[in-house]
This record gives structure tokens, sequence and C-alpha cells, in this order.
């Protein structure tokens, strides 16, 4: 008989539906039960497209002697990360305070009122294995200790909650925002960064694109190797477009790969990842890096969300998972299915010239590289040949049931039962998360509007434009931004990355089409609500919930380290900076400056953890806005001017075709291109 959780509308939720345990989703009747019955709660952390989430759900999950205990002994829940991320960062970092590697699922144990961790840990087999305790074994101890240590349970409870209350009070300092030093040597540090991860063998590979941003906004600055920051950002790019991360056949970033080669991915495909690393080749095209291979990795990638990663209504998906059915009667799925190749299925496919000339471009050989089969990773950079897009068709069409040209859209496998009942053309897809979180929809719709400035493909322009419309017109309700929405109900109210990253979706807008006064205007009316709920008076930066939307959390934090995704501070002060240039408002300048004084002993003493909030302090230092023509705005935005806002101004001084304006002043009226081009390149540049 199904629990609870299937009355929720959380795919990753109700994949637990089944479960013999007795889940509760996150409320207030199930916080009260546990303390009026005395029972720690188990609180279990994760997401739809999680690998080691599904695996600990088809074993321990589903283990009768575990589930009996755990029902009778604990209050267990089960917490969709992507809906609540601020209850996964507040008990993420308790695990870390309790010496343990951070990861999903995060499964942490909780005493009943006060909701303070005491135990956690990550994945739990069901016997004990991988340097690891037995699930049932870890919830008799775990139990035996909290009925029996109390002195011990209070005293360990009494030193995470002062540490989590630590973490949100920032030091006041006396650092000097306005001292560049602070940037330059931020963006030195975080290149190094890059520079490790690029030569750490054997480790997996992420995209870290808060970090190759800056590092890249960094190349500008005449300090230092400027040359080798170049080639950093560079190989970085070439890195995501040629490796297995990208999916040459059907397009699309995977999550990360698992080898130091950027090879073997981790499968699933997360909307975040996408429109991030969509701007950033946008931008590394745009400065001059005019790699073939960038191009064709952006176009593939729109094609794939146009075809399986969008909803009727207009708006983006969440996630696709890694594993996938290979056959329909398999019980459970298999990592990577849907995107490998064994060698002598491409011997069936193709004809042996096309095999040879594919190996030529690709590395394939007989005995592969991730358990036998083949994930595809080019060999080389430049253009892909006509008659290698021909022979990457026959894959497609072996994987789609169709080619290419005649697949517009595709529908997608909201749950395995769907993955395994609907009749495929081709092979079985990954189940996709059909979700919209506003806050990943803003880094898709800031990809696409940077990309089409650049490339000026009306397609770019029109995905971005549906969802940003989707957004306006059905995520408020009573008033106020809603984070979720499944398939047309709007769930859960916004959070401050929610804000944040939407308010740069529509400035991007504006920044591709400075003629429209509509995103800017919409921008700055979303700005006054996100003020009004979320800023911190007293510390600066913003809280990651609203004041009426933070009685189940422990701590109030203000996000300022860069994850997957960057930091909600991180990209609300660039969008200060970036209001006051548009609109010659300097309270969002005082706001702005605020925030940084608020997180300068970061910035200072840990500017490796928040590479956005140093590409905020960039734009502090160095943005500017160009006041120019109808013609002459097209060839300003295709280029790389990181820190520069443009508006429309017919009305500018005799003779001239544009004005740069920094901080309370403007340069002289440029009367040439170049002279304006060399105008803004000046900026910032030592």
């Amino acid at each position: 008989m199904p629990n609870r959780l299937a009355n929720t509308q959380s795919l990753y939720l109700r994949k637990h539906a089944e479960n013999p345990i007795n889940w509760w989703y996150w409320c207030e009747e199930a916080l009260e039960i546990a303390k009026n019955q005395n029972k720690p709660i188990f609180l279990s952390i994760g997401y739809s497209s999680c690998h080691w989430c599904t695996v600990m759900e088809g074993e321990a999950f589903c283990d009768p002697a575990i589930a009996t205990y755990l029902n009778d002994n604990f209050l267990p829940i089960k917490v969709d990360r992507e809906e609540r991320p601020d209850l996964d960062s507040i008990y993420m970092s308790s695990l870390q305070m309790m010496g343990i590697q951070g990861g999903w699922p995060l499964n942490i144990f909780l005493t009943p009122g006060d909701l303070v961790p005491f135990y956690g840990g990550t994945y739990f087999p069901v016997e004990p294995r991988y340097g690891r305790p037995g699930f049932l074994q870890v919830l008799q101890s775990i139990r035996h200790f909290y009925d029996s240590e109390k002195d011990k349970l209070n005293g360990f409870k009494q030193e995470i909650l002062k540490g989590l209350q630590q973490s949100v009070t920032l030091p006041i300092t006396n650092i000097d925002v306005n001292n560049a030093q602070l940037i330059y040597h931020g963006v030195d540090i975080n290149t190094k960064i890059i520079q490790v991860t690029a030569n750490d063998f054997g480790r997996p590979c992420f995209p870290m694109i808060p970090y190759s941003n800056l590092a890249l906004e960094g190349t500008r600055f005449l300090f230092g190797e400027s040359q080798e920051r170049k080639e950093l950002v560079i190989q970085r790019g070439l890195d995501l477009a040629l490796g297995g991360i990208f999916d040459h056949v059907g397009g699309g970033f995977h999550r990360y790969t698992v080898d130091s080669t950027w090879t073997v991915p981790h499968f699933e495909k997360m909307l975040y990842d996408n429109g991030q690393i969509v701007e950033y080749l946008a931008n590394l095209w745009s400065s001059g890096q005019q790699e073939p291979a960038f191009e064709r990795a952006i176009a593939l990638t729109v094609q794939w969300l146009q075809r399986e990663m969008i909803s009727p209504e207009g708006y983006f998906y969440a996630a696709q998972d890694a594993d996938s059915f290979a056959t329909k009667e398999d019980k459970e799925p298999e990592e990577g299915a849907f995107y490998v190749w064994e060698y002598q299925q491409l011997e069936q496919l193709l004809t042996s010239t096309e095999l040879e000339e594919l190996t030529e471009v690709f590395t394939i050989t007989a005995e592969g590289n991730f358990e036998g089969k083949n994930v595809l990773q080019r060999r080389n950079k430049g253009e892909i040949s006509d008659s290698i897009e021909a022979i990457l068709d026959k894959l497609f069409r072996e994987r789609y049931g169709t080619s290419q040209n005649n697949l517009e859209t595709f529908q997608p496998a909201k749950n395995n039962q769907e993955a395994k009942t609907i009749n495929w053309p081709g092979r079985i897809p990954a189940v996709t998360d059909t979700k919209m979180i506003v806050a990943w929809n803003g880094l898709m719709i800031s990809g696409l509007a940077r990309a089409y400035g650049v490339f000026q493909q009306p397609l770019y322009w029109q995905l971005a434009y549906n969802a940003t419309q989707f957004i306006l017109e059905k995520q408020w309700v009573n008033g106020r931004l809603h984070r979720i929405n499944y398939e047309g109900n709007p769930s859960i109210l916004a959070q401050s990355e929610d804000y944040a990253f939407f308010i740069k979706a529509l400035l991007d807008l504006q920044a591709a089409n400075p003629q429209d006064s509509q995103w800017l205007n919409q921008a700055i009316k979303i700005q006054a609500e996100f003020d009004e709920l979320f800023w911190s008076l007293e510390m600066g930066g913003y809280y990651n919930n609203a004041a009426d939307n933070s009685n189940d959390l422990l701590v109030r934090e203000r996000s300022y380290i860069d994850n997957a995704t960057p930091s909600a501070n991180g990209i609300a002060i660039s969008n200060l900076v970036r209001l006051a240039r548009l609109t010659d408002n300097l309270n969002y300048l005082d706001k702005a400056e605020q925030g940084l004084q608020g997180f300068s002993h970061v910035l200072q003493e840990s500017p490796r953890a928040c590479p956005s909030l140093l590409t905020a302090l960039d734009w502090y230092h160095f943005g500017c806005l160009v006041r120019t023509n109808q013609t002459l705005l097209p060839k300003l935005i295709t280029q790389y001017f990181p820190t520069t806002a443009y508006r429309l101004d017919e009305n500018l001084p005799n003779n001239s075709i544009g004005l740069v304006c920094q901080g309370l002043s403007c340069l002289e009226p440029a009367t040439t291109e170049t002279q304006l081009f060399n105008q803004i390149l000046e900026i910032g540049q030592i």
C-alpha cells in the first residue's frame, strides 16, 4: 500500500511512495507528532536525478527489517532538496561540522522539538560495504545513543547549534571594499583553483562555472600571467564542448565526469548546469575564442532543450535522470543506458567506413571506456564534417527512433512506470523531472539571452521569452513569487536564489535587446519585492528566506558560497550594481556597497569560496553604462564587455556616437567606434 508520499507533487518524493517506510513530507504535523511521541526524526534529503538516492531507495528503504525498525523508533521525513534548498543547506552544513563529507542522499537525525541534528551521513548500504556500516545497525546504535546518552547528546547538539549560529554571523571588519586589490587578488586565487582542478588527475571533473566566469572576466586585467589565464578559460570551454560530459549525439551537458579526463560522465542532465554552460561558451566566443565546437555545443544544447525540456506552456523542466531502463523487462534502471554505445552495436549500425571515420573523430574502442561500453568524446577541436554529422544522426535515430531533423518534440517519461509502458520508437529514455524551478529557469534564460546576443539566432530569444513570460504571468500568488510549478500549479514560496537569478535573467534580456524597456521595468518591480522581504538591515545582503517563511529553520542563512550554482548574494549584488547603472538610482549602489561590506571578511579571507561575490565586486568597481544609438548597439552586444550595461539614447551630444559613464561621471563623448571601444576596454585594466 502506498505511503503518504504518493499524494505529493514532487517526483523525488513520489519515487518513495511504495517504500514500506511510513514516510512523512516536511510539515508542521509531522514535526509535532515527533515531539509528542518523543521520536528522533530521520530526515532524508535528495533529488530525483540523484544516482545514489535511487540506489538507497531500491535497497535500504525497501528492506522490510529496516522499515519496521525505522517506523517503530523514528519519525521518517523525506525532503526534495530542489523544493527546499534552505533546509538542505542548513543540514548539509551540520553534516560537515560533524566531520563528514557532504553529498546526497543527505541522511541526518534530529532531536524532536528543537530539530537540532546529532548524527548523519550520506549513502548507507543494507549490509556493511564500501567502508560503511549497514543501515539497520546504524539505526539501532543511534536509537540507543538517543535513549541512554542524554548528556553527551545535549552537549553535541549545543556544539552543532553554536557552529551553525556562528556560521551565519560573519565578523564585522574595516576592510575597504573600494580597494580594487580585493578583486585582483580574488581573480588570481580563483584562476589558480581552475588550474589545480585541470591538473588534478584521478578526481572527478565538475564544470565549476562560477569560477570559470570570474577567471574569464579576469583575462582583461593586465597583471600577472594574463596569457596563462586566457589559456585556462579556453581549455575549460574545450573540456566541456569536446569531452564526454557533453552529449555529442543528442545535445545537453551531463552533471560532471567521474574521471579527470572529462570522459565518463555522471549521466544526469541538470537545467542549471546547461544554462550556465551555454552562457559561458557564448561569452568565450564573444571574447574572441570563436572555436566551432563552442557554437556547435550551444546549438545542440538548445535543440535538446527545445526537444525534451520545455513544457507546452513554455517553461523549462528541471532535470533528467542518470539511469534508464535498457529493456522493459528490467527491474532497475541502469546508469547511462540511454547514452552509451557497445562497439558491437556500432558495427551493426554503421558501415565499416563510417565506423572508421567516426573512430578518427571520437574515442571509440572495442573495450569501451565505461563498463565495456563507449561514451563519445572528441579527439580534436575544430569543425565536424557533414559526413560525421550524418553518422551521428544515425546514432540519433537508433536512440530516438527517428532522425533529428524529423523530431521537434519528445514526450518525457515522467516516472519509471511511464518509461516502461510507453512504446518508445527508440531506446527507453531517462525519466524527466518536469517541475519548473524559477531559479534554474532564470539561469537558462540568461544563457539563452547571452547566446542570442552573440549569435542572433531567433530561436534562442523565443525560448527565453516564452519561459520568462510564463514566470511573470503564473508564478505570483497573492502578490508573492513562488519557486516551483507543477503542471500549471505554483507551489512553495520563492527563496533568495529565485529572486536573484530571475532578476539577472531579466537584466540579461535587457542586455541582449536594450531597445525594449519591459525587461528593466520588470526587474525594478521584482527587485523592490526582493528588498522588502529578504534584505538584512543589520548585516547587509539577502537572507535565503523571507522573515515570514523561516519559522521551521534553525538559523537564517545568507548564501554567499558558490557550489554547482552561484550564490544568491553574489548574483543579487551584481544585479544591484547593474540596476544602478541602468537607472541612475544610487540607492541601488548604496545597497550593493552595504552588501559587499557585509561579506568583506569572506572576500578578503576566503575568496576561493565566493567567486560570484567577486564578480559582484568587479561590477561595483568597474561597471559602466554605455549610451549609444540604434546602429551601434548590435555591434556592442556581440562583444565581451563583462561589466558593461547598455542603454539606447538617440539624444547624444553633437557629433558623438556613444557616451561611456562610470560611477558619477562620464568620459569624453566618443565620436568614432574605435574611440568608444577603447574607452570600454580601458576601464578596469591595470
